[in-house]
């Protein structure tokens, strides 16, 4: 499991335009970045487990948007949610 702690984003402000993000796992103090592409094979390929940590407490899920090409987005509660683009860019 890691925590998405930051976004770059390109070419417009949208979930789609998140080209990369940077993580910390929880477990292990590792910190890495990922490419969007990366990201979203980690999590639909290899069963990976992302999520954003709200400044309220709440945690959302870090879910695949199956479009073309296909994007990352948050979810919690039955919804998708913005919780990806409240994070700090880079």
């Amino acid at each position: 499991m890691i925590n998405i702690t930051s976004i770059h984003l390109t070419g417009g402000t949208q979930h789609q335009h998140i080209a990369s993000m940077k993580w910390r796992n929880p477990e292990t103090g590792a910190t890495g970045e990922s490419t969007r592409q990366e990201m979203v094979e980690w999590i639909r390929d290899k069963n990976g487990v992302a999520n954003v940590h709200g400044s309220d407490g709440s945690v959302s899920r870090v879910g695949v948007v199956d479009a073309h090409p296909p994007y990352v987005r948050t979810h919690a509660d039955g919804d998708w949610n913005d919780n990806l683009l409240a994070l700090p860019t880079y």
